[in-house]
């Protein structure tokens, strides 16, 4: 992956703006950080990065091998690891991996999922059903759903959320990984994770 621009966001939900003329750029192997308050659009911007919610105004632009990728193009180079990204507990771990390759249009064998559980910390759990698992387990069985692809750009919504410190190790490592062969985009507003930015831009309160 080349590179991300944001180019003059804005986002307006009727009368209220959530926020106007975001501009940024990160280029391959950097990592965006996108810090502030609650409740001053850092979701929401995530969300219009991954195409998943459309820009009052401005663009967002993603760049690989000096081409510009469609919007769809971006969705499918593109995982996300979000507090509202919905995980099936009447199902097991393996299986909510094979649903989100099957939707994907991946073939995902037994043993990448083994690979892929045992990268996030849980190696021998994969036939557990997820509404046994705890918070943290869940949160990393979203990272492990997110890399399927290994997707080109990483957005990350409060990425440590829920994790313990192991937890958030795993987290620093996959930052690592993603940096040798894209981007990543997380939004935050603990410290620790506003130093992982080679960029960082600040949202202010909504007005």
């Amino acid at each position: 992956m080349d590179r991300l621009e944001l180019q003059g966001l804005s986002k307006r939900y009727g009368r209220l703006r959530v926020f106007q003329g975001l501009t940024a750029e990160v280029r391959s192997g950097q990592v965006l950080v996108v810090a502030g308050p609650n409740g001053s659009g850092k979701s929401t911007l995530l969300r219009i990065i991954a195409g998943l919610t459309h820009p009052t105004a401005g663009q967002v632009c993603l760049f690989r091998d000096g081409r510009l990728l469609s919007p769809e193009e971006r969705r499918r180079q593109t995982g996300l690891v979000a507090v509202d990204v919905a995980l099936y507990g009447e199902l097991t771990a393996w299986e909510n991996l094979s649903f989100f390759a099957r939707v994907r249009g991946l073939g995902l064998s037994p043993e990448e999922g083994e690979a892929l559980l045992a990268g996030v910390g849980l190696a021998g759990r994969g036939d557990d059903l997820v509404q046994n698992y705890s918070s943290g387990m869940r949160q990393r069985l979203k990272y492990a759903c997110a890399l399927l692809h290994r997707p080109g750009l990483l957005l990350l919504d409060e990425p440590g959320a829920n994790l313990d410190e192991a937890g958030r190790a795993i987290v620093e490592a996959i930052i690592a990984r993603q940096r040798q062969n894209g981007l990543v985009v997380l939004a935050t507003n603990d410290p620790r994770e506003v130093a992982f930015g080679d960029v960082v831009l600040h949202l202010g309160a909504r007005p």
